[in-house]
């Protein structure tokens, strides 16, 4: 008797370890679609990052409210993807939490990340699983570029999504409107070394010296040092009408502070990695005001027609919008519709089926249509101009193209 015991518990855990290894899809577990989250909620990146966050647990609620994306619950799964070694936002711990989400068998997709860095670490690995995410602010273009396919998607089929368009146009519209309206015939041109820096100095750089700008010169800053004023003095010297910085809130806080101090009559300008609500306590509200800075969408916080949801995700969210929290609520409901197509195909949920239903994506929503090229990218490249007056961000308008 206790050997047929035995024997019988040796073959329940068989069957047991068979079932774990089996594929499996949302309908077999109940009813629930997971989507990591995986933003850097701590450090230097922490506002923007909790933004998006907070825009993609509206749409989730809102979702969920409703019955569901075709009768599937949505939850999040949150990770943190900053460390505190490096003080913002980590590719490392973005790859790690990656794989956090795809060894979990609920996890269909992910909406994020925030930024390029992180989105170059983990895209070969959403390729090997076959699992889309949907970023609402990372904008290099090399993630997306067929050219790079062997590196950032080896198995072919487009893994990464955007809710915003790329710095193959962010950077060169921001030269074309300080070339136009500003004026600028001088520029010096900084980064952060990150690859979202890096990639946004060049395609910025590359425009200016196409429109006939001078270009002075080019320089990193390291994040973590303290004291730019050396370089800045020596940029002082060569009295350029323009300073143009490449790269996130880390280093952006401090060359705030020390340019308004070095030079402060230059005209300075970065993109949306300084579009931060959090800059002028940061840096000082005098030290940031007159920069201008791009986004990779179309204005939408202080559209009419949103006024309602920006009412909503202040009271609820306890916060100010920013347009890519925005974008974070629509990527959401771009995996909700997805899942519905799914469903109504009578095609099991899978990261496979998601991923195919989201690359076929033609919806409206609260910042206009929706569609994707084969790459990933949204078909729409609108890019916004701001600039910061009396410590608040301020709409300029939309970018020149030309």
């Amino acid at each position: 008797m206790k050997r047929r015991v035995l024997v019988a518990g040796i073959a329940l855990v068989g069957l047991v370890s068979t079932l774990a290894s089996l594929p499996t899809d949302s309908t077999a577990q109940g009813k629930v679609v997971k989507i990591g989250l995986s933003l850097p909620l701590t450090g230097a990146d922490a506002d923007g990052a909790d933004a998006i966050l907070k825009g993609a647990q509206m749409a989730i609620a809102e979702v969920n409210a409703k019955g569901g994306a075709a009768g599937y619950k949505l939850e999040a799964v949150v990770f943190d993807s900053a460390t505190p070694a490096a003080g913002q936002y980590d590719p490392a711990q973005a790859a790690t939490n990656y794989k956090k989400f795809i060894a979990d068998s609920l996890v269909m997709a992910a909406v994020g990340p925030n930024m390029s860095g992180e989105g170059k670490a983990i895209s070969p690995i959403l390729s090997e699983a076959d699992m889309a995410t949907i970023t609402p602010s990372s904008t290099n273009p090399d993630i997306t570029d067929p050219k790079f396919q062997s590196q950032y998607r080896p198995k072919g089929k487009a893994v990464y999504f955007r809710t915003v368009t790329t710095d193959a146009f962010q950077g060169p519209n921001m030269a074309n409107y300080l070339f136009h309206a500003q004026k600028m015939k001088t520029v010096y041109v900084l980064d952060d070394g990150g690859a979202f820096g890096v990639g946004i100095a060049d395609s910025f750089q590359k425009r200016a010296e196409e429109l006939g700008v001078k270009v002075l010169g080019r320089d990193r800053l390291d994040p973590k040092e303290a004291d730019y004023k050396t370089i800045l003095t020596k940029i002082k010297g060569l009295n350029p009408d323009a300073l143009y910085y490449g790269g996130v809130m880390q280093a952006a806080a401090k060359l705030a502070t020390q340019g308004y101090e070095v030079m402060p009559r230059v005209i300075k300008a970065g993109s949306d990695g300084v579009y931060d609500l959090s800059w002028p306590k940061q840096s000082g509200k005098e030290s940031v005001e007159g920069w201008f800075c791009s986004q990779a969408s179309p204005e939408l916080v202080t559209s009419p027609k949103l006024e309602a949801w920006v009412t909503k995700f202040k009271s609820e969210m306890k916060r100010e919008p920013t347009n890519y929290a925005i974008t974070s609520y629509d990527a959401i409901l771009v995996i909700a519709d997805a899942i519905g197509r799914t469903a109504a195909a009578n095609k099991p949920i899978t990261r496979t089926n998601l991923r195919d239903a989201i690359q076929a994506t033609k919806m409206g929503s609260i910042q206009g249509p929706i569609a994707f090229d084969a790459n990933g990218d949204i078909l729409t490249r609108t890019v916004s101009i701001y600039q910061w007056r009396d410590g608040e961000i301020k709409y300029v308008g939309v970018a020149p193209e030309k």
